[in-house]
């Protein structure tokens, strides 16, 4: 059999599955359906090999100190997936990532909260502090430190968000995304497959 169609037949069935991985909107009213008040939300990179030209830049990640893609996970308060971004250039920072999916318009429609590690201070400002959905924790900058309090807080918070470094890892278990040499639009198909996927393995 030819090698060109085997790749069709793979890509078709990339595309089949990435079709069934849930939006933003209908993941999060699945979560409140169930009766949940909180989601985890977090970003990470897939590494790849490097881009030549200018995606080369773009495509680094300063914070991980290596080239790939970066995307957004949500998961549940268990730390089961629930929705992925669109993967974009490496060198995309959580909170730009999040105010372009308009994660805090989602969550408030939804009726939830998210536990979100600093990465995504700024992210949810609202003018009532009653109005925040996003939950960042505090950061110590130079002149200022924190109070007990707050690192206490802090501690809280870390506990709350570790089940999303679960879900980070199911996913990452794929050896495909080892190997991951496509542009974002592909691996955005892909990675949405593979969601699909690793909801399967998990719950069945």
């Amino acid at each position: 059999m030819p090698e060109s169609t085997l790749r069709r037949w793979r890509d078709e069935m990339v595309g089949l599955l990435a079709a069934k991985a849930p939006r933003l909107d209908r993941a999060l009213k699945r979560i409140a359906k169930r009766g949940g008040e909180v989601v985890l939300v977090d970003g990470t990179l897939i590494p790849t090999q490097r881009r030549t030209g200018s995606e080369d830049r773009r495509n680094y990640s300063g914070k991980h100190h290596r080239h790939g893609l970066h995307f957004l996970a949500l998961t549940d308060e268990r730390g089961r997936l629930i929705w992925i971004s669109a993967a974009r250039q490496g060198r995309t920072h959580d909170a730009k990532a999040a105010r372009h999916d308009h994660i805090v318009e989602q969550l408030k429609a939804a009726g939830l909260g998210a536990l979100a590690d600093l990465g995504f201070l700024g992210v949810d400002n609202p003018e009532n502090p009653d109005d925040q959905v996003i939950v960042t924790g505090y950061k110590a900058t130079r002149y200022r430190k924190l109070t007990p309090n707050q690192k206490q807080a802090n501690r809280v918070l870390a506990a709350g968000r570790a089940p999303v470094e679960h879900g980070f890892a199911h996913l990452k278990n794929w050896r495909i995304l080892t190997r991951l040499r496509i542009d974002p639009a592909r691996a955005t198909a892909l990675l949405r497959a593979l969601l699909v996927l690793t909801d399967l393995e998990v719950n069945r």
